[in-house]
């Protein structure tokens, strides 16, 4: 009977330790990944430390745009790849994506509804959406987020602002288009669309910084995997759970 090598059991741990490091990692750039809600803007069906999974893969592979430490900012950007949208976003999609906070200088990730594909002209009138003269339905199923890698800020109780033009990035706001409560009309580009949080009195959205491209777009949210209420103690875990929360499915 062969003998087995010393230091072979420590090399097959570290390769079947290395294969699922990378298979995670794999899963978590391409096909889904993990978010925590931090805020309570959207407390009608969202919940604050509701974690939801995000499908990465319905709109596309998108490459990992970042590398660096995981649960830090130690790291830097790299080139990135992204596929053409293997479904289409439909008007009502909770999507996932990320935009440039000037103020804060950096990426971040936002999830909010999409209320106007390309080619649809959207306005706002006494705080009404209208989408191609039609009023838009209510929908309460979506906030801004954060997760261990990729925050997912929320900007809330805002007062009313113009809308400033942000350069390249997100083009096609002008400032004369009005506040946050009666806003447009305007018309969606092609390869944009028009993103707004449900809570539209308590929301930084396409009304401030503008369309969000394609390219930008980076899944839809599923269901809340897990939930829970950090106004209990550590004592109380158990009861700081949300089970009634565990297994619902985002519309």
């Amino acid at each position: 009977m062969k003998e087995e090598q010393p230091g072979s059991k420590y090399k097959k741990a570290v390769k079947s330790l290395a294969v699922l490091v990378i298979t995670l990692y794999l899963i978590m750039s391409f096909v889904v990944s993990a978010y925590r809600i931090p805020t309570g803007s959207m407390e009608r069906t969202l919940r604050v430390g509701d974690m939801l999974l995000v499908n990465k893969f319905i709109y596309g592979f998108r490459s990992p745009d970042w590398f660096g430490i995981p649960f830090t900012e130690k790291g830097f950007d790299i080139p990135y790849l992204k596929t053409p949208l293997f479904k289409p976003i439909k008007q009502g999609d909770v999507v996932v994506f990320k935009h440039f906070d000037e103020q804060m200088n950096q990426w971040l990730y936002y999830v909010k509804r999409c209320v106007a594909l390309p080619g649809q002209t959207v306005e706002v009138i006494d705080k009404e959406l209208f989408v191609d003269g039609k009023k838009f339905s209510e929908f309460y199923d979506t906030v801004e987020v954060d997760s261990g890698t990729e925050d997912l800020r929320a900007k809330a109780r805002f007062t009313d602002m113009n809308i400033y033009p942000k350069g390249a990035l997100y083009p096609g706001i002008s400032a004369s288009l009005g506040n946050r409560d009666n806003f447009g009309p305007l018309t969606v580009p092609e390869g944009s669309y028009f993103m707004m949080g449900d809570n539209r009195d308590n929301s930084y959205d396409s009304r401030f910084w503008g369309f969000v491209t394609e390219d930008f777009i980076v899944g839809k949210p599923i269901m809340v995997y897990f939930s829970f209420d950090s106004e209990y103690p550590i004592t109380k875990f158990w009861k700081a759970i949300r089970w009634d929360r565990i297994g619902y499915f985002i519309q």
